[in-house]
């Protein structure tokens, strides 16, 4: 331990001086400032630096304040005094040996929660304690600055609020020590409130101890009673041996467990403490803390997500009915007359109404309904501060695939649709997590594959094998994402982010964002889902999809035991998933010859169950194709169109024939 002496400078030397100057330590956790805090007081310049273990001894300074001799001292920097550390040993015989007047408490103002814990053991101990409020400035920056006069009162000690680099508050802090020191400032100190039964043990060597001082036997550091037998249940054994009590007969081995039981106790105040003083914390700083804390955070981020996906498909299918509709009533006519006009009504005409009626058609029913209303949510969850939230909270979940918290808004909104959901994977940190997370969302079922689940399965095989089927997804989903976890090359990356505080989203840069968004989906995707409407066009007028329907025969009728002209609609689907329903009910009525009103007149209970899980996993529609180019490259986009197909021919087939004996 060192000694210097140091006189401020606005003192003189020759100042009168009492024969005892008053004895300051400076206690604190690592990396709190106590070493700026010190250097602020004594003007000292001492090693500062944002690491834990900067002052590895107890240092001190003598120095002069208001014609009064202080000695303050530096203690090396400790979570608690009743460890084995070295640092923590050495902090807790320099307070023995020192015997400080004052002990200023450096607690860290962000973070009291782990910071209070040593201000309480303190108080235990009976010394006199101010606790000085450091990164003050920092906590009112994130809007988490403690309310340091409830602090004060439940504690009962003076507490300032500093900001050690700049000496902000050490006026007010020196102000304090002199007058603790002088025997005021102090209120109601009670310390740590114990369990009953702890409480009477405490008492019970509380009064051996104060015997054995009557032997001569006296605690170190003019320690209490009450604070040495504390210190002996804690298993100091520097007291234990000074007052007596290290030879055995007195202390049990069911005293061992009241150290924990102790700290539990400090522990559980602490925490009240902490949520005490924050009662001044400002609204965005509670709902942070609501949000991210797992007990809390966890339904709130269930509710945000149930909430995004029931909007994406009740708003987004409403809106995509009333413009179907709407286009169907007033825009189709005009189109087709204006098509035909100049086309003709043969084959030529029919192939361009395939790609100008319905390939728009299928680029507005999608965009409008589901990636307007996506981008909107988006861009309103983004702005308010959210998105950081659930990605902390899911974080843990989705390293077990490979990715991070942030990939669960692409997944969320694949539930929706899985083109915004792509998009959404660029804000993922490589190209490894956004090939992952595209691969995931195009296997989630969207609203349009939810509709063909709930038509026909629920609809016509019940819904016990509409929750079967989105079992069956479920499990791929996840093995998928297991396996391309372990397969896929490349670094997985840490998850960096700032936690940016919540805030009220200003609707103009909402939309603004919403539409520029959009307008990129529009110019980049519009062109191809056309293009690809107008190729199924050709195949439908030239009549090649019955040749077509030949050729899938082994796999559709063979493997996946469903009937030729199911396998055609998948082929069509792939303009539009949902199509693949109405277009199953067209093309078997075309083959029979006839009306066909049920899908239940002509496929098994097992062949409705496979169609829609093969449906739901197979090549996704044109718009995702599209956008997966852009985010994912074409290459990997044509390797993973094709490893769904032959994803979903396995799936399909097994489930085919696990099914069969329940038709």
């Amino acid at each position: 331990m060192s000694t210097t002496v140091h006189p401020r400078q606005n003192e003189t030397a020759d100042a009168p001086q009492t024969d005892r100057p008053v004895v300051v330590c400076l206690a604190g956790n690592p990396n709190v400032g106590k070493s700026s805090l010190f250097n602020a007081l004594t003007g000292e310049s001492r090693e500062t630096a944002h690491c834990a273990g900067v002052t590895v001894e107890a240092c001190s300074v003598c120095t002069r304040w208001r014609e009064r001799p202080l000695e303050i001292v530096d203690l090396p920097g400790s979570y608690a005094l009743d460890g084995l550390s070295g640092d923590q040993l050495e902090a807790r015989r320099a307070l023995l040996e020192r015997r400080p007047d004052v002990v200023v408490a450096v607690v860290d103002a962000t973070n009291l929660a782990r910071s209070l814990y040593l201000p309480l053991q303190l108080l235990d101990l009976g010394y006199r304690v101010i606790v000085a409020l450091n990164l003050s400035d920092e906590a009112r920056r994130r809007g988490r600055m403690p309310d340091v006069e409830a602090l004060s009162r439940d504690l009962g000690v003076p507490v300032v609020a500093t900001v050690a680099p700049r000496g902000v508050g050490v006026a007010e802090l020196e102000d304090a020590i002199l007058k603790v020191a002088a025997g005021g400032g102090l209120g109601e100190t009670l310390g740590t409130p114990l369990p009953p039964a702890v409480e009477q043990r405490v008492e019970e060597v509380a009064l051996r101890i104060a015997a054995q001082s009557d032997a001569g036997l006296l605690p170190p550091g003019d320690l209490n009673p009450r604070a040495a037998a504390l210190a002996v249940l804690e298993g100091d054994a520097d007291v234990t041996r000074a007052v007596g009590l290290s030879d055995g007969g007195f202390l049990t081995h069911a005293d061992e467990a009241l150290a924990l039981e102790i700290s539990r106790a400090r522990h559980a105040e602490t925490k009240a403490l902490a949520a005490a003083a924050k009662m001044n914390g400002s609204p965005a700083d509670r709902w942070w803390h609501l949000t991210t804390a797992p007990r809390t955070g966890i339904p709130i981020m269930i509710a945000v997500i149930a909430g995004i996906f029931a909007t994406l498909f009740i708003v987004g299918d409403l809106l995509s009915q009333v413009l179907e509709a709407a286009w169907a009533a007033w825009i189709s006519p005009l189109v087709t007359s204006a098509v035909t006009g100049i086309f003709g009504e043969g084959p030529l005409g029919k192939i361009v109404l395939w790609g100008v009626d319905g390939g728009i058609i299928a680029t507005l029913a999608v965009g409008i309904p589901y990636i307007l209303t996506f981008y909107f949510i988006l861009a309103f969850v983004e702005d308010t501060g959210y998105m950081n939230a659930a990605a902390f909270l899911s974080d843990r979940i989705m390293h077990r695939f490979g990715l991070h918290g942030r990939a669960v808004i692409p997944l969320i909104a694949a539930g929706g649709c899985n083109v915004p959901a792509i998009i959404a994977t660029r804000s993922l940190g490589n190209t490894r997590e956004r090939t992952i997370a595209a691969v995931l969302a195009t296997l989630v079922p969207c609203s349009a594959r939810t509709a063909v689940i709930i038509g026909a399965v629920a609809g016509v095989a019940g819904w016990q094998y509409a929750i079967l089927t989105y079992a069956v997804l479920t499990v791929v989903i996840i093995l998928a994402g297991l396996g391309l976890n372990r397969f896929i090359p490349g670094d997985k990356g840490i998850l960096i982010m700032e936690m940016f505080p919540f805030r009220r989203p200003v609707l103009r840069q909402v939309a603004r964002k919403t539409w520029m968004r959009f307008r990129e989906f529009v110019w980049d995707a519009a062109p191809i889902i056309v293009l690809g409407s107008m190729a199924l066009g050709v195949l439908y007028e030239m009549g090649w999809i019955w040749r077509l329907g030949v050729v899938l025969g082994p796999i559709v009728e063979g493997w996946l035991m469903l009937p030729m002209v199911a396998g055609l609609t998948l082929v069509f689907a792939v303009l539009r998933k949902e199509l693949a329903l109405q277009l199953l009910l067209v093309f078997a009525a075309m083959e029979a010859g006839g009306a066909v009103m049920n899908i239940a007149s002509f496929m098994t209970t097992s062949q409705i169950v496979t169609y829609a899980i093969v449906n739901a996993i197979y090549i996704p529609c044109v718009a995702t194709i599209a956008v997966l180019g852009r985010e994912v490259g074409w290459r990997r986009t044509a390797y993973i169109s094709a490893g769904t197909i032959v994803l979903a021919l396995i799936v399909g087939g097994i489930i085919a024939r696990v099914l069969l004996p329940f038709s």
